[in-house]
């Protein structure tokens, strides 16, 4: 007679191991499988017994316990739709960082186009006059200050947007940025640097624009700047700290400066 009338409340288990807080009258709550709401009791799966248990109704909290399973329910598939939106995003990154062509070099990737960086021409000037800097072919050490410049005013690429994401694909294990130029005559800055007499030790001041990096395959990585670039003149840069060994691929942020 009781089972005829009586309210059957069976909380459907998500998952195998799932659980479920019920919650008493007096603050404390059951770990529980999953419980069943009866006439004038709660039966219950009990996680910590492993066995079936009942507990009268009036000392069951049924409102807090289905409030609590809501929000923990909502909070399960909050991060299952963050975790599929990320999980596409790794996969469309990877699907184009597959597209970044095996020669060393610097990429920018737009819509179905690949574009190849042009290596900037980078000089040293020094007290003994200007050194081109050739990558396999290091300037010669000439104490005393000097400093390291782009050829040219202005990058003939222009980035798109003041985020630009572009793919390295690096040439050796070496460090790599992204680095704001200054403007000079002629030129660009790169950085100053200064050699000491009879070590020949290099002290340098490279100022790197704060990036995220993301390694995507063997020496390939994907840069981009953690803050939008302002309106100026950039190189993304390629190099061995004291080596004399820049390479360099310019790029500007808006219109060239006149």
């Amino acid at each position: 007679m009781y089972r005829r009338f009586a309210i059957l409340i069976t909380l459907a288990v998500a998952a195998f191991g799932a659980t479920t807080r019920l919650y008493l009258k007096d603050g404390d709550y059951q770990i529980v499988r999953e419980y069943q709401v009866l006439q004038d009791r709660v039966r219950y799966f009990s996680t910590e017994r492993g066995d079936w248990e009942e507990i009268p109704l009036e000392l069951v909290d049924l409102e807090r316990t289905k409030k609590d399973a809501a929000e923990r329910q909502a909070a399960v598939e909050a991060d299952a739709k963050e975790q599929d939106v990320e999980d596409k995003a790794i996969r469309a990154e990877r699907k184009e960082a597959a597209r970044v062509p095996d020669e060393p070099g610097v990429y920018y990737i737009t819509g179905d186009k690949i574009q190849s960086l042009k290596m900037a021409e980078v000089e040293v000037n020094s007290s003994k006059g200007r050194s081109v800097l050739k990558v396999l072919s290091p300037i010669p050490i000439v104490p005393g200050k000097s400093s390291v410049e782009v050829k040219g005013e202005s990058a003939a690429y222009r980035a798109p947007g003041d985020k630009p994401e572009f793919y390295i694909r690096l040439s050796d294990d070496e460090r790599f940025g992204i680095i704001k130029l200054a403007k000079k005559k002629n030129a660009r800055l790169l950085e100053n640097i200064a050699i000491l007499p009879v070590t020949n030790e290099v002290l340098e001041d490279l100022k790197l624009v704060a990036t995220f990096k993301r390694q995507t395959s063997e020496r390939t990585y994907k840069i981009w700047p953690e803050k939008p670039l302002e309106p100026g003149e950039y190189a993304l840069v390629q190099y061995s700290e004291g080596a004399l060994n820049w390479q360099v691929w310019d790029f500007g942020i808006g219109a060239p400066a006149k």
